[in-house]
């Protein structure tokens, strides 16, 4: 064998071809599982909240009925307050994905979630839920704890003896 045989020649590699959707003049806006999104965030909580217009209503946050993911009725509220603000004439269906934090900012990041997601799906939406506050991210957070104290502020107690 010479040193030319050795040598590896490359393969000419293959371009995908990509497919592009063209849409048709009669073809509706909207397909039927098509959903608008919001993010939703409150201290270390984040909500991802898909709304599904005209299907049948419900909401279900992680895989469950949001009734039995906040066992109590003001969490409830909370969680439901920016869709129970605006009167939207057609049935919603609300798929909700949380994760982090605690129980009360969970319900607060799907309020602010949802309040996104309904600004996308109505333009009267808008007005409505900033007039409220429901579409402002509240940016209080925990302070990180500091080497040489016991938490962010907290200084161990002083002994003189």
């Amino acid at each position: 064998m010479t040193a030319k045989d050795k040598v590896k020649t490359k393969a000419p590699v293959k371009k995908k071809a990509v497919a592009k959707r063209v849409k048709a003049k009669n073809e509706p806006a909207k397909a039927p599982d098509e959903y608008f999104e919001g993010i939703g965030r409150r201290k270390t909580a984040v909500a991802r909240v898909r709304l599904y217009p005209g299907t049948k209503d419900g909401m279900s946050v992680n895989g469950k009925d949001f009734r039995q993911y906040f066992p109590t009725l003001a969490l409830q509220k909370l969680a439901q307050s920016s869709l129970a603000s605006i009167k939207y004439p057609k049935s919603l269906r609300a798929e909700i994905r949380v994760g982090g934090g605690g129980i009360k900012a969970q319900a607060e990041a799907i309020r602010l979630g949802s309040g996104r997601a309904l600004v996308k799906l109505t333009d009267q939406a808008y007005k409505i839920l900033r007039k409220l506050g429901y579409l402002t991210r509240d940016p209080r957070m925990r302070e990180r704890k500091k080497f040489g104290l016991k938490r962010a502020r907290r200084a161990p107690q002083w002994r003189k003896r």
